[in-house]
């Protein structure tokens, strides 16, 4: 169980929150009026296809996925019967600096995974990243940094042996989903008065705002038939990381399975204005479900990486990340454990950036100061935690990666959250975070709070400024959602807001307004 999905909960048993798809540590508190309970009715077909395709990237990597494929093809006995041996681990390679690996280096990178005792589950050659599994407690070991294979780092993804065999492929893609028709003028939906966080943002916005934009969703798997979110989703577009930090396309996949965290947060961004149920910040817009919130609720580094990377790949500019990257709240730079998959997230992301993506980040629930982080006593989630010294090396991920859009919570009356993280420098913004009214599965409606709601509000806002600014880079849209902020000074006599009226711990520059949005 996970409690890297950043909602709140309270009361919830840790099956209650296993089904929300969060836990402990970061959901510390959710309303959910959502009748017998928070878990999705949505069925989970089982796939039904060969086992170990090689992956599908970026166009132009194909020769370098081809490289490897015989290495694919070679997978061990254990995982052919079982998919997954006792004590079987999953580890993050790394491999050169970060740039595109050849289709040679990458035909001897996964030779000598190979030969250390791993099965290459994914390849991405465009940032010298591969992801492996291996039963051998020796591993990381024989795998040893070289000059001649260029492996720069090695290590795990989790501090647990992996559960869970990979899956078949179904075959088929993308489903054929209603496109949506707005009407000619706007719709008030019917608990659009519900929505105090949409008219802190300076909604409601016009019927097509955002309109010709795509907003990637990595999250917990949308409903695609909800009513507010009917032709909101980008089919062609979505897709399912959790089978190991393989792509899968399948609708049956990407669609949520045990969490309505995902489904809620579309609807933030993006429900329709069709005077049904709620609407988004951004209605015009579309959204793409890239789920990378497995059915116990993590998010493991390799989900991210390749939630992240097929966003680029498929050209969208904004992403939507309502979590933290598991099984450390704080991934160490320092630590020789962490560091290797804290190093191949980073590549990930900034690959996603310099394909014109501007990635939007809750900044977490832990009432922390993210500028200041002395003590983590909560990592790692899946296993036993420990208590552990932070060093400036220690991040969020990926609220504190370089060129991410950091969202901190705000109550009703405007101001910070009491559960937010904060952080001058770390923050960028403030939004809407408590009580808000959104999708949820079954086709109903919830409200719930957390930066993970924050989030979303201002993933809403940069998707208008990116439909009325197609040319914009990631840096530009990131420069204008700073400036274009409503000011919200420190509380009066608050020591730990440190900073000024325009620029603070709290609330960054402000809150996100979807009215300059231009």
């Amino acid at each position: 169980m996970s409690p890297s999905l950043v909602t709140r909960t309270t009361g919830a048993t840790r099956g209650a929150r296993a089904l929300l798809g969060c836990a402990l540590a970061v959901c510390l508190g959710a309303t959910a009026t959502v009748g017998t309970g928070a878990a999705s009715s949505a069925a989970s077909a089982s796939p039904t296809a060969s086992a170990f395709p090689v992956a599908t990237t970026a166009p132009g990597d194909r020769t370098a996925l081809d490289a490897v494929g015989g290495v694919l093809a070679t997978v061990t006995a254990h995982t052919k019967r079982t998919g997954v041996a006792a004590k079987t681990r999953s580890y993050v390679v790394n491999v050169g600096t970060g740039a595109a690996i050849s289709a040679g280096r990458a035909r001897i990178a996964a030779a000598a995974a190979a030969g250390a005792g791993g099965d290459v589950v994914q390849s991405w050659p465009h940032i010298g990243v591969l992801v492996v599994r291996s039963p051998r407690a020796d591993f990381v070991a024989r795998l040893r940094p070289s000059a001649t294979t260029r492996i720069t780092s090695v290590g795990p993804t989790r501090s647990v042996p992996v559960e869970q065999p990979l899956r078949p492929r179904a075959s088929g893609g993308a489903s054929a989903l209603a496109a949506t028709t707005h009407p000619a003028a706007i719709v008030a939906d019917r608990r659009e008065r519900e929505q105090w966080g949409l008219r802190a943002v300076g909604g409601p916005t016009s019927v097509g705002a955002g309109a010709g934009v795509t907003v990637a969703v990595l999250d917990s798997g949308i409903q695609p038939n909800h009513p507010d979110l009917i032709g909101r989703i980008d089919p062609a577009r979505s897709l399912d990381c959790t089978d190991g930090g393989r792509p899968d396309p399948s609708p049956a996949r990407w669609r949520n399975t045990t969490s309505g965290h995902g489904t809620h947060v579309a609807g933030i961004i993006a429900a329709a204005r069709n005077g049904i149920g709620v609407a988004g910040v951004a209605p015009g817009a579309r959204v793409a479900s890239i789920k990378v919130v497995d059915d116990d609720g993590f998010i493991y580094p390799e989900y991210a990486i390749c939630g992240i990377l097929r966003t680029a790949d498929s050209g969208l500019r904004i992403a939507n990340h309502s979590y933290y990257i598991d099984p450390w709240r704080f991934w160490c730079g320092s630590n020789p454990t962490q560091a290797p998959a804290r190093e191949a997230v980073r590549r990930a992301f900034a690959y996603a950036q310099a394909r014109g993506v501007l990635s939007v980040a809750a900044a977490g629930n832990d009432s922390t100061d993210l500028a200041h982080k002395r003590t983590d006593t909560l990592s790692p989630n899946d296993s036993r935690p420990v208590s552990r010294r932070l060093d400036r090396s220690c991040l969020d991920l990926p609220a504190e990666l370089p060129g991410v859009l950091t969202v901190a919570a705000a109550d009703p009356d405007g101001s910070m959250a009491a559960y937010s993280n904060y952080g001058r420098g770390v923050v960028d913004v403030l939004a809407p975070g408590t009580e808000i009214l959104s999708t949820y599965p079954d086709s109903q409606w919830a409200p719930l709070s957390g930066t993970s709601m924050a989030a979303p509000h201002a993933a809403g806002v940069a998707a208008i400024l990116a439909g009325t600014r197609p040319k914009a880079r990631p840096h530009e849209l990131l420069a204008l959602l700073r400036r274009q902020a409503r000011n919200v000074p420190c509380p009066r006599g608050d020591r730990k807001c440190t900073g000024t009226v325009s620029n603070n711990a709290y609330a960054g520059e402000g809150m996100v307004d979807a009215r300059r949005a231009r």
